[in-house]
């Protein structure tokens, strides 16, 4: 199923934009070149055909987009298929609010990106990154209490945006979970753990480029929003980083990646065209 309509406006302005600049060398050929009678009917359908599949080729390159790149107040943007761990610099892992790194399909999924992040790239044992983040500096307020009801998982329960930077990987506080281990979230929360996440990674990200994932678009469920999309997803995060206070400078940038599974959900020429109204 295509993303864009074959009709799409964007598309019939840039077909609009190149047949005009096609039309005008050709009436600038025509003054020197004298073409038959009888030839014209037979060049003009060669013509109508050569129309016919520039509009084709401009519809599938826009069903077809993989990446786009914006300019959000003056930083670099990217959104793009990918990997995450192919990126340079920081590479964004949500976590759960209590950091929790048990990989038993109940607490974190082995599909997930934080599963696979913790049994496949994590390089040392599980024990030693539960040991950094008990001893990980975090700010005042980061850490709301400990759930001592908890019975299976970490106790201590952090705000959710809270962020801990090891190595080259920022792990984030992103889903709450309820009684019975299940990721969930509310609009306003998650578009405050969006405005948080931005603000505490303009304190660490160091003039590197920055990697996140589109958050929600894995198991997080949105309450009361069960049917938002991972394009609508993708717009709020945009929206809430140009409100924020973040600024990539040169040659720094943010790249929002989406797995090869999901672009078929996402159309990146509407992101592109939005980019100013975002």
């Amino acid at each position: 199923m295509s993303k864009v309509n074959l009709f799409d406006k964007r598309i019939v302005k840039k077909f609009l934009e190149i047949t005009s600049g096609i039309s005008v060398g050709l009436s600038l050929l025509l003054i020197f070149v004298q073409i038959p009678t009888k030839e014209k009917l037979t060049l003009g359908g060669v013509f109508l055909a050569i129309l016919l599949l520039i509009y084709v080729a401009l519809w599938l390159k826009s069903n077809g987009l993989e990446e786009v790149n914006l300019d959000i107040e003056g930083s670099n943007v990217t959104v793009k298929i990918g990997d995450i761990f192919d990126q340079p610099g920081f590479k964004v892992i949500a976590f759960n609010e209590y950091f929790d790194t048990q990989v038993d399909d109940k607490i974190i999924s082995r599909q997930s990106l934080n599963g696979i992040f913790i049994t496949e790239r994590l390089g040392v044992s599980v024990a030693e990154l539960d040991k950094h983040i008990e001893t990980y500096q975090f700010d005042g307020g980061e850490i709301l209490c400990e759930n001592a009801t908890r019975r299976i998982g970490k106790k201590v329960q952090f705000n959710i945006g809270t962020i801990c930077v090891y190595n080259d990987y920022i792990l984030t506080a992103f889903s709450k979970f309820d009684e019975k281990n299940r990721a969930w979230l509310t609009m306003p929360e998650y578009l405050g753990f969006l405005i948080n996440f931005w603000d505490k990674v303009n304190r660490v990200y160091a003039q590197k480029s920055v990697s996140a994932p589109i958050f929600g678009s894995g198991i997080t469920r949105i309450k009361e929003h069960k049917n938002i999309s991972d394009e609508d997803l993708l717009k709020i995060m945009l929206w809430t980083f140009r409100i924020s206070e973040i600024r990539f400078k040169y040659p720094a940038n943010l790249t929002i990646v989406i797995h090869a599974d999901k672009i078929d959900r996402i159309n990146l020429l509407d992101i592109k065209s939005a980019k100013n109204g975002l």
